[in-house]
C-alpha cells in the first residue's frame, strides 16, 4: 500500500497508515451513508483537488477498504468493503469524542443534513429506551431530510424517512441536540420559533429519553 510508514508492528500504526490522512476518514463517513459516485464525493467534500480525492480512493481500494462498482449506464460508484464496514463502530465512538469540539459552529462551515444520520446513531441508546417513534426534520438553508427515531426493548434506532411518527419536529440540528440533551424545553423550542412541533406533545417530550445526550451540555455528546 502507497502512503505513510509507521515502521512499528502495532495494529493502531496499520490503522493509522490506511485511515489517518486528510479527507480519508470523510470519505468513509460519506460511503456509510451508501455508495457514491465521484462527483457526489467531490461535491459533499468541498476542498479537497479530484487528484488528491483519486488518490485517496486509490489508496482505500488498495487496502481493500472500499470497492469500486459499474451500474446502470456504466456509473461508477463507490462504496464501503466488508472489510470497511467494520469501520463503524470506530467512527461512531470518533463522533461521540468530536462532539467535545463541535460547537460553535463555523462561520465557513459546510453542513449536510444526511450527516445527522450518523450523528444521532452515536448518541442513540443501546439499551432499552421508551416505545415511540419521532419524526426529525431537520432543516440547513434550503436543504431538508428526515429521520424516524424510534425506541423500544432492543434501544433506539434511526433512519431515514418522511415517517409517520407519534410526532414531528422540525429544526435544525443545533437546536435538536440542545432540546436532546435538555438544555432546551419543547415548549421553549417552539415559544421561540426554534422549532415546529406537529403530533403528540407527549411523544415530543420523550425525544431526550432516546438518546444517551441528556443532562449534558449540546456541544458535549461523548
Amino acid at each position: 500500500m502507497s502512503g505513510p510508514r509507521y515502521a512499528q508492528f502495532c495494529a493502531l500504526a496499520r490503522a493509522a497508515e490506511v485511515i489517518g490522512e486528510r479527507w480519508t476518514l470523510l470519505i468513509v463517513r460519506e460511503l456509510l451513508l451508501g455508495p457514491k459516485r465521484f462527483s457526489d464525493l467531490s461535491q459533499r467534500l468541498a476542498g479537497v483537488s479530484p487528484t488528491l480525492l483519486t488518490s485517496r480512493l486509490n489508496a482505500l481500494i488498495e487496502a481493500g477498504v472500499i470497492r469500486r462498482e459499474t451500474r446502470a449506464f456504466n456509473t461508477q460508484t463507490y462504496e464501503l468493503t466488508e472489510i470497511g464496514r467494520g469501520l463503524q463502530p470506530a467512527i461512531r465512538e470518533l463522533i461521540r469524542w468530536g462532539g467535545h469540539f463541535l460547537f460553535p459552529m463555523r462561520s465557513d462551515d459546510e453542513f449536510e443534513p444526511d450527516w445527522v444520520l450518523l450523528g444521532l446513531d452515536a448518541i442513540a441508546r443501546r439499551e432499552a429506551s421508551p416505545a415511540t417513534s419521532i419524526l426529525l426534520q431537520v432543516r440547513h438553508k434550503a436543504k431538508s431530510s428526515g429521520f424516524l427515531v424510534e425506541g423500544g426493548r432492543q434501544g433506539t434506532t434511526i433512519a431515514r424517512s418522511d415517517g409517520p411518527g407519534g410526532a414531528t419536529i422540525e429544526a435544525r440540528f443545533d437546536t435538536l441536540l440542545r432540546l436532546i440533551a435538555t438544555d432546551l424545553s419543547i415548549e421553549e423550542a417552539e415559544a421561540g420559533r426554534l422549532a415546529k412541533i406537529e403530533g403528540s406533545m407527549q411523544a415530543a417530550r420523550s425525544l431526550p429519553l432516546l438518546f444517551d445526550l441528556a443532562g449534558r451540555r449540546s456541544g458535549s455528546p461523548g
